[in-house]
Parts: C-alpha cells; structure tokens; sequence
C-alpha cells in the first residue's frame, strides 16, 4: 500500500512538472503575438520583461524580418531600461544586430545606437575618456557611413557635446600640472587643447591659465601675446578680471 501511494505521489509530481512546461505561456506565442506583446511592456516602462518577448520572437523567427526587428528591439529595450550595464548590453547587442544583418535599411539608426550606448556610459572630465574618444568615433562613422541619414545632424550635435568633454578633460590636467608647478607641462597641455579642439566652450579659462604660467616661466613675450589674444577673442570674459593664480 505504501509502495503504491509513492509511486501514485512520483507520477502526480512528473506530471505536474511536465505540464508547468507546456503551459509556459510565452513558449506558445508565435513571434507576431510575442513582438505584441513586448511592444506593450515598453509602453509600460517594463522593459526588463520586454525583452524576454522580443528575444523569443527572434528566436522562433531569426532570419524573417520580424526576428529582425524583435533582435533590434532587444537592444533597444536595453537601452531604454538605462543603467552602466545596460548600455554596455545594448551596445553588444547593436553590433550583434550589424553583424548579422550589414545591409539592413535600419543600419544608420544601429551605427548612432551603438555612439548613443557609448555616450551614455562616457565617465567625468577628471577620469579616464577612452570611452569619450570612442563614443566620438562612432558618432563619426554615422557621419562618413551615412552622410544622408536622418541622424547625421544629431550626430554631428553629439560629437560637438562630446568634444567638449574630451577638451575640459584636458584642461583638467594642464591644471593639475599647473598646481604641481609644472608649468611647462602646464603649458604644453594647455596649447595642445586650443589646437585640437578650438571649439571649446571655454578657451578664455585656458588663455587665462596659459597665461599665469608663461609668467611664471618669465616667458613675458607669449604671456603678453596670449593675454592680447583672450581680450581680443574673448572681450565679455570674466578672466579678464582676475590676476594671475
């Protein structure tokens, strides 16, 4: 009697587990029904579970352009959601997309995604800016890839935004050599950053410090040249206020 209540109690727990499997409802849905689905989630803001749905429907459909659309949707979804990780996640998941499918019509969109995920993960101008640098490349190609895409404006908007990052960051150091009482590092940093990146939202604070250590390296010709130059360039400049420091 016993051996036959275990058995009845093994065969109930199979079948139960067994049938939890088969009634997975995302594992019936077809890819038109889970792509549906996923797209109802982001409206949400749920996003994490989104990509369940999307990565189903691309699993079910690869090569279709639905599956298509579901991988890209995985990365947005990605994206969305924000965070460190996820931006490192969505921009795996964009390359993933480019490599699979280098012809797609949605190719320019995927090349800004993949700056886009790069910007976002960008550290402060005091940090390390390998990343800056790269976000600014891949801007770049949409630009040199794309020159007629519609998102060639934002990324020429973007690379301006990220270049300045990249040229406080250097300032950032001229200063750091300045406070070290290196001044002709100070002074070679400070005259590379005007050079490559003349665009810089604030050159006269560069010109200023510039000129406190051309002073101090009793270079009196180039200090007095390059204090010419910000009150010529920059006559609204509140530096042109403040002695030396």
């Amino acid at each position: 009697m016993k051996r036959s209540l275990f058995i009845l109690i093994l065969i109930a727990l199979a079948s139960a587990c067994g049938g939890g499997e088969r009634e997975d409802p995302l594992l019936r849905l077809s890819a038109e029904e889970s792509m549906e689905k996923g797209k109802a989630l982001v409206e949400d803001g749920k996003f994490g579970q989104a990509r369940e749905y999307f990565q189903h429907a691309f699993e079910v459909e690869p090569n279709s352009a639905i599956g298509r659309e579901a991988l890209l949707l995985v990365a947005d979804a990605l994206f969305l959601q924000g965070g460190s990780q996820n931006f490192l996640k969505a921009e795996a998941k964009y390359r993933d997309f480019q490599n699979r499918f280098p012809t797609s019509r949605r190719s320019d969109y995927v090349q800004f995604q993949i700056a886009a995920s790069l910007e976002k993960r960008m550290r402060p101008p005091d940090r390390d800016q390998s990343i800056t640098r790269k976000a600014m490349e891949a801007f770049e190609d949409v630009i040199r890839v794309f020159p007629t895409s519609e998102y060639a404006p934002q990324a020429r908007e973007r690379i301006g935004a990220v270049r300045q990052r990249m040229a406080e960051s250097e300032f950032l150091k001229g200063r750091f050599n300045q406070k070290l009482r290196l001044h002709k590092a100070a002074v070679s940093r400070y005259e590379a950053l005007l050079e490559e990146f003349p665009d810089y939202a604030e050159a006269d604070k560069v010109l200023f410090y510039l000129v406190a250590s051309f002073e101090v390296l009793k270079e009196e010709d180039k200090a007095e040249a390059t204090r010419k130059r910000l009150s010529e360039e920059y006559p609204q400049s509140t530096y042109l206020n403040q002695g030396s420091s």
